[in-house]
């Protein structure tokens, strides 16, 4: 059977893989001479940890920070358990094939921070005609979000009261000050329409329908879930391409699979007359205009920065950890030092009211009452001053990232400061069996801040079992800590009797384990 484009691919990003494994541990001083498949990658990964007395001493060694370290990590547990092993020209699915040239994409940022590594990524493919193509696609899916919003909120002063109850006055200010006639849209950051789309509430509310395929859109367990990925992913490809810095032809390959799995349902949607969005119609354009496109995109980077942002999951988060405008910090910054001089000049009046009219004392000897000659009180650094030091940053992605990874020691430093964590956070540490970060979590349980989180929490947790992992005692826990409340109980209860009914119409062993499931779940909360 001759190997289809896609197996080639796929035993390329392999190929790739195992030689920058043993160069990557190498690095670590674990001395490999071959590398294998992906597990025993993550096995020697784990090993070199231990041998290097933590993850921290790995990103060092690499180059990396903290999130990259943990992105990376992630995305070989997750390469590994979808091709634990592989033997040439068997069957792949196009998950695996996604899995596998994410990887090879998260290598070559690797190889970007640590000079030492120098393996081969690039396929045989021509590589001029697949940037041209991945011009065409990277503007295809810009324009095709910008419509779909469009469609969402037709009337532009309900879409500029929409944003600003969402983002805020100052953010809607912005956006209309950098766009092009008063068209707010224009004005906005990739990462900033993807967020419109990929939001919880938005997507629910008006883009699930369009998105819905049982075929696309599979790669997490949640259409949404994998949307924001290949989006926050094309950020990135995009970036490069507006920065005009060379892009892989891997990664371009990997663009040409996202772009199909997001335009297709929507290309359906519109041939069922459900959209007005049409992707084929803004792929099939002139190149002048793609050129002419690019060029203004470039421009607004050169105007407005970068689009360093990542894609965030939800916009109440990204509302609540909104930064202050230029002006407001300016304005904060100038009353802290006026209050500042204020106080000096009060503290200089007093202390010299006191020096002129406290009369001396005699000394006294009490020993009570003197210090200890050369004893001082002992100081502690903060928790963030801790994390800093350790050169991780007070974000949540710093704490998101050592929950990944099990790492006890920072997660607690952020609970210390007062750092605030979501359930839905926990399902990579739940299924990797982080048994001592979650009962870290448990015992800062007020810092949960993740507002209703259990439909999200039960649905992946469900999946989970579903797919043969087990209902731990730490799963147990967080269900009976956070979802034992009467309508999550009452919820879970339908969840129970809908699959019941599943079973009694269509008696299949999926459907069978999805019932002993759902009575599992129910069993802990009720």
């Amino acid at each position: 059977m001759m190997p289809t484009p896609s197996h080639q691919l796929f035993e390329h990003c392999l190929g790739v893989i195992r030689q920058a494994s043993v160069e990557i541990l190498n690095l670590l001083d674990m001395r490999v001479g071959e590398g294998k498949d992906p597990r025993w990658f993550l096995e020697q990964l784990d090993q070199a940890r231990l041998n290097l007395g933590g993850w921290a001493s790995v990103a060092k060694k690499l180059n990396l920070n903290d999130a990259e370290l943990s992105e990376f990590t992630l995305q070989l547990r997750h390469l590994q358990k979808l091709v634990p092993h592989y033997e040439r020209g068997q069957p792949i699915t196009e998950d695996q094939l996604i899995a596998a040239a994410r990887m090879v994409a998260a290598l070559e940022l690797m190889r970007r921070r640590q000079p030492l590594l120098v393996f081969e990524s690039d396929s045989d493919a021509d590589a001029e005609q697949l940037e041209a193509l991945a011009l065409r696609q990277l503007r295809m899916i810009q324009l095709m979000l910008i419509a779909l919003i469009r469609q969402a909120w037709p009337d532009t002063t309900r879409l500029h009261n929409h944003l600003k109850l969402q983002f805020g006055a100052d953010c809607v200010r912005g956006w209309l000050s950098r766009s092009k006639e008063g068209d707010i849209l224009s004005g906005m950051q990739f990462s900033e329409l993807a967020l419109l789309v990929v939001d919880k509430k938005e997507f629910s509310r008006h883009y699930a329908s369009l998105f819905h395929s049982p075929t696309l859109l599979t790669f997490h367990t949640d259409p949404r879930l994998t949307l924001h990925a290949f989006l926050d992913d094309i950020r990135l490809m995009r970036k490069a391409v507006v920065s005009q810095r060379t892009v892989s032809s891997t990664a371009f390959l990997l663009l040409d699979i996202y772009a199909r799995q997001i335009a297709t349902p929507i290309q359906r949607a519109f041939e069922q007359g459900r959209t007005l969005v049409n992707p084929a119609s803004l792929m099939a354009t002139d190149g002048n205009v793609v050129q002419h496109f690019w060029d203004e995109q470039r421009d607004f980077a050169r105007l407005n920065g970068a689009d360093d942002q990542p894609v965030h999951d939800s916009i109440e988060r990204t509302r609540k950890k909104s930064a202050r405008t230029v002006e407001a910090r300016d304005k904060l910054i100038s009353s802290g030092l006026w209050a500042a001089v204020g106080l000096m000049v009060l503290a200089m009046v007093v202390g010299g009211f006191w020096m002129f009219n406290t009369p001396p004392e005699a000394p006294t000897a009490s020993a009570s009452t003197t210090p200890a000659a050369g004893i001082e009180a002992p100081s502690r650094a903060s928790p963030r001053e801790q994390l800093a030091n350790r050169g991780i940053n007070w974000d949540i992605n710093g704490l998101r990232s050592a929950i990944d990874r099990n790492d006890v020691e920072v997660v607690q430093l952020f609970m210390r400061g007062g750092m605030e964590w979501q359930l839905a956070w926990t399902e990579q540490a739940l299924s990797a069996q982080h048994d001592e970060v979650i009962a870290l979590l448990l015992r800062y349980r007020l810092q949960m801040d993740e507002p209703k989180p259990c439909r999200r929490f039960i649905t992946a947790l469900s999946h989970a079992l579903a797919g043969g992992e087990a209902l731990t005692s730490s799963r147990r826990d967080l269900l009976q800590a956070f979802c034992t409340r009467p309508a999550v109980v009452e919820r879970q209860r339908r969840e129970v009797d809908n699959a019941r009914r599943r079973v009694k119409a269509e008696p299949t062993t999926y459907n069978k384990r999805w019932l002993d499931v759902q009575r599992e779940i129910y069993a802990v909360i009720k």
